[in-house]
């Protein structure tokens, strides 16, 4: 192999969890937490001396970049091994320095609230804080909203044991998930959570992926007590948070975090709405592709197989060469970016037992790296995957330059740069067919996406609406969860499918995540977002990489409405701008029912 399939964790902090170079940086990080403290307790805002306030910047910065080092080391542990116990003490460690660090930002925003317009806008021109005054605008306004300092230094100290404990006990939960699973060979093993839904989602034989599906929905049943008390305290200690600021509306934190008004979310989903049944269309001939007349829930990501045709696999290394190559067709700056990630190490790649479901980028500021994982297992699938997760580590590599204010982009618009990897390596992959069988493949490939941000996302966004409403009330039992899942399904699906997966809630990681309430919308939106900037970068040719790496330093400094107004010149209040990314998946459905109808008659 040219490319090692495990990431260097090494130089990080050397030793894993017994490190002692990541126990010094803890211990510099509680100083530098009350150097910041102590310098916004002393400090007396004045639009005349901005570069005092320019210094706590700095200081905050510092503390910033220390909990993101430390906290992306530590999960990157848990993840490749979710039974490092010495890992978990350590995360708890970490945890338990936020409080103070919270409580010093507090003081900070509640004091940026006591300035006046004028001298707000006086300071905000100042040469040391211009780059900044979009984010430090909504620090103020977020401040307005700020119980009393002690107040909020309760709720932080209790969200560790609350919000964040019900989070972290989910992980717990998950890695006691075992699935039995019996070969052709009549040999018996034993699969994670991570391993069989793999498995279950991607195994070319139906049987196998039927068997799978039975036994993850008996596996996640028998446990539903104990995800719905997790469930159910996680977002009710968040609701409860909500209530102490006056807050009623559940969806306000999620837009506010993601910088979107309510008439864009409300547009983009009822533009997705009268465009459904042709998605339903594509599934139900996939189905029939499989000899079924309905499309069941677990064949929803099986590869389509026809004739003699074998799959298409990539190797890793095959992979890697794949994703840079047409990488540069785009953007020379992302493939030898991604050509970096691979020779330094930064992908852990390696199908096993012990790793926690699922892959994500995380980034690593005071070393400006990032580290991806993920469980890679050959298929075109998985390719597609790497490729957006390089995406999300290329958007954090062009900002590295900015204040770390500044790279704060938000999750709907951190799904754009990749999803457009991921879709440049779909178009890759289809241009090289060299049979209709392969290409029937590759276009479902490619179309699982749409399937997934247009259905199954509009789903868990439905059913998170649903329970956020019931839990406002009280607690809400494992059953009455599991039926308004399926009747999320259900209604997304438009009761079209052969099958559904009632105890979805309790599989999905997204909705016990403790930092950002739903974990779903933004994914429908940077894909959207991202087709739009795909069709623009087909039109503008060799200087789109100028273009595109500017809106991407522009996605934490603005709202993203004036985002897609100054860098594409659209109104994304306005159905024109989803329905013309929508329609590029339509024509691929049309292509799709047409090339397989001599399969099925």
């Amino acid at each position: 192999m040219t490319y090692a399939i495990n990431w260097d964790l090494e130089s990080i902090f050397p030793g894993g969890s017994q490190s002692e170079t990541l126990k010094t940086r803890l211990s510099q990080l509680s100083t530098e937490i009350a150097e910041y403290h102590r310098a916004i307790e002393a400090w007396t805002p004045s639009a005349k001396q901005p570069e005092e306030l320019a210094t706590i910047l700095q200081l905050a910065e510092k503390c910033t970049n220390g909990f993101g080092q430390c906290g992306s080391f530590i999960t990157a542990l848990l993840s490749s091994n979710v039974n490092d116990q010495e890992a978990k003490l350590l995360m708890g460690e970490l945890a338990a320095k936020r409080p103070v660090f919270q409580l010093a930002a507090t003081i900070f925003s509640k004091k940026l609230t006591t300035i006046s317009d004028a001298d707000w806008a006086t300071l905000m021109q100042s040469s040391a804080l211009a780059p900044v005054a979009f984010r430090l605008s909504e620090i103020r306004r977020d401040g307005k909203e700020l119980l009393a300092e002690s107040e909020e230094n309760i709720i932080h100290t209790l969200a560790l044991d609350g919000l964040n404990a019900w989070s972290e006990h989910y992980d717990t939960l998950v890695a006691t998930i075992a699935i039995p699973f019996t070969d052709k060979e009549g040999k018996t093993i034993t699969l994670s959570a991570g391993q069989a839904f793999n498995k279950m989602m991607g195994d070319p034989d139906a049987d196998v992926r039927q068997t799978l599906f039975t036994a993850w929905e008996q596996a996640w049943g028998e446990k539903e007590a104990l995800f719905a008390d997790t469930l159910n305290h996680l977002d009710g200690f968040r609701i409860a948070t909500q209530r102490l600021h006056g807050v009623t509306d559940y969806l306000k934190e999620p837009l506010e975090y993601n910088r979107l008004k309510k008439e864009t979310l409300d547009t983009m989903w009822a533009t997705i709405a009268k465009n459904k049944q042709p998605m339903m269309d594509f599934l139900t001939r996939k189905a029939q592709l499989f000899g079924k007349e309905k499309m069941p829930w677990q064949d929803q990501d099986a590869p389509i197989i026809l004739g003699d045709m074998e799959e298409k696999t990539y190797s890793f290394d095959q992979a890697a060469d794949f994703i840079t190559k047409h990488f540069a067709s785009f953007s020379p700056k992302m493939a030898d970016f991604a050509q970096m990630a691979f020779e330094k190490a930064w992908i852990e790649a390696e199908d096993r037992p012990g790793k926690r479901p699922g892959g994500y980028c995380t980034g690593l500021p005071e070393s400006k790296e990032s580290r991806i994982f993920m469980t890679y297992s050959n298929s075109v699938n998985e390719v597609a995957t790497l490729a957006h997760e390089l995406g999300h580590a290329f958007h954090s590599s062009v900002l590295w330059d900015l204040p770390s204010m500044n790279q704060d982009y938000a999750m709907n618009v951190a799904e754009t740069a990749s999803t457009f990897a991921e879709l440049i390596v779909a178009d890759a992959t289809l241009k090289e067919a060299q049979t209709v069988e392969e290409k029937i493949n590759l276009l479902d490939t490619k179309m699982q996406n749409a399937v997934a941000m247009f259905l199954n996302i509009h789903a868990r966004f439905i059913f998170e609406n649903n329970f956020y409403t019931a839990r406002q009330k009280g607690l809400v039992s494992p059953q009455q969860i599991t039926d308004m899942m399926l009747a999320a399904q259900k209604e997304s699906y438009l009761d079209q499918l052969a099958s559904y997966h009632p105890h979805f809630w309790a599989a999905k990681l997204h909705f016990f995540i403790d930092d950002i309430p739903f974990y779903n919308f933004p994914y429908t939106f940077g894909y959207l977002f991202s087709m739009g900037i795909y069709a623009y970068a087909s039109q503008k040719g060799a200087s789109f990489e100028d273009d595109y790496i500017a809106l991407l330093r522009d996605t934490a400094s603005m709202t993203t409405e004036e985002l897609a107004e100054k860098h594409l010149g659209v109104d994304l209040t306005q159905p024109d701008f989803w329905q013309a990314g929508i329609d590029m998946v339509l024509a691929d459905i049309t292509t799709f029912l047409e090339i397989t109808e001599e399969f099925v008659r």
